[in-house]
Parts: C-alpha cells; structure tokens; sequence
C-alpha cells in the first residue's frame, strides 16, 4: 500500500510533525510560492482499501491509498496558521533547512499522486473527508 498523507482530526502523517515545527518556530511556513501538492487520504478510507486489497487485490500488486491527488501546500499552511493562531510566511528553498530541520526535504516536494488504477481494479472510491477540511477542525490541544 502506497500512503499518502493519511489523516483524521487528530493526526495528518507528515502534517503532525510539521505542526511542531511550526509550533516551535513561533510561525508558519511554506516553501517558495507554496504550489507544491501532496496527496492525502482519510483514515476510514484508507482502512476500506486494505479491506479490498485484501478481499480482491493481487498478490505483490501496489495500491496508491490517495484521495486528493494533491492538496497546495500554502493551502495546508494557511488553514494551519489560522488553527494554530500564527502567522503564515513564504520562505525560500535556501531557508527550508534550517526553518524545517529534518522535514526540510519534503516541504517544497511536489508529492502529486495518482489512485486511478486502484479504484479501476479494486472499486475503492474515498469517502473522508479532504484534508484541508479535517485541518479546519483540527484537534489542537496545548
């Protein structure tokens, strides 16, 4: 199974560490114009397509378990900024490492994925809600 960024209202895959980061800087920030994309998929419905691998899928087969084949990082990073109540800033490529430590590599990454092919075989159609509308009712906490 291929993973995108998997997500609820409590955890978001790559997102949950990326809040720390944000915490701890006292900002938000994406990389460059914040274009790059990165797929995403609800817990509940990722949960459905192994039951349908399992059921129907062909052994040693890859799935992609993705239901937005991209969601704009500046868009995660703005709804994050207004759920964390910081500010929101671009930086350049050259800031990301020291802004992001060990995420740098994948905050300006282009993540873009496809799950055409799994639904075709498997039937699997997503459900969940999207990500940026579990990050609006984001859990938070202190």
């Amino acid at each position: 199974m291929r993973l995108p960024q998997v997500h609820d209202r409590a955890k978001q895959g790559l997102i949950t560490p990326l809040i720390e980061t944000f915490r701890q800087n006292g900002t938000c920030a994406y990389v460059g114009d914040g274009s790059n994309l990165w797929p995403a998929a609800h817990v509940l419905d990722v949960a459905r397509l192994y039951r349908l691998a399992i059921e129907k899928g062909a052994t040693g087969a890859a799935w992609h378990a993705v239901a937005e084949e991209g969601v704009a990082m500046r868009d995660i990073v703005e709804t994050l900024g207004r759920r964390l109540d910081l500010p929101v800033r671009p930086i350049t490529p050259d800031e990301a490492a020291a802004f992001f430590g060990r995420l740098a590599m994948f905050a300006g990454f282009d993540m873009r994925a496809s799950s055409a092919l799994t639904r075709q075989a498997l039937g699997w159609e997503a459900v969940g809600p999207g990500l940026i509308t579990d990050l609006e009712q984001l859990e938070v906490g202190d």
